[in-house]
């Protein structure tokens, strides 16, 4: 998924599902910016404090439905999503910045489910390249409602 993205160190990054912290760390090694969206509470402190422990001071984090995403902060360069939704959640499509990239599982829950690479143009027009099959759990809050 990270190299599907091809950050770059100016990169301002959104991550919709922060779990432990891990992939925010890696992210903030690579770009500049990181903002993550965790709808587990418990999961989001644990994850904000262990990232500040380590000295991260490039990552925020806050709890939250990713459907949204997190429009104060937009637009992104890349969007990572971390769980596969039914669809691509129109919010996180209108927080990608002109020519930026996002990668998101799509598919229904245990199924097969398609990685896809996002790309949109600077047009404004949304180019979608499935990349490989995967499994992943599924997105909840409203975009596992839908």
């Amino acid at each position: 998924m990270l190299d599907a993205l091809r950050l770059r160190r100016s990169d301002r990054v959104l991550e919709i599902g922060t779990g432990s912290g891990y992939q925010a760390a890696v992210l903030a090694e690579l770009a500049a910016q990181v903002y993550t969206v965790e709808i587990v509470e418990p999961l989001a402190r644990a994850a904000t404090q262990k990232l500040a422990e380590l000295g991260y001071r490039n990552v925020w984090t806050r709890v939250g439905d990713g459907y949204e995403g997190w429009a104060e902060h937009a637009p992104y360069d890349a969007v990572i999503v971390t769980a596969a939704a039914p669809e691509i959640p129109a919010p996180l499509i209108a927080q990608l910045k002109p020519g930026g990239r996002m990668v998101i599982p799509t598919g229904e829950h245990g199924g097969v489910q398609v990685l896809q690479l996002v790309r949109k143009r600077s047009d404004g027009v949304v180019e979608r390249t499935p990349v490989l099959k995967v499994r992943f759990v599924p997105f909840t809050g409203k975009a596992g409602r839908r």
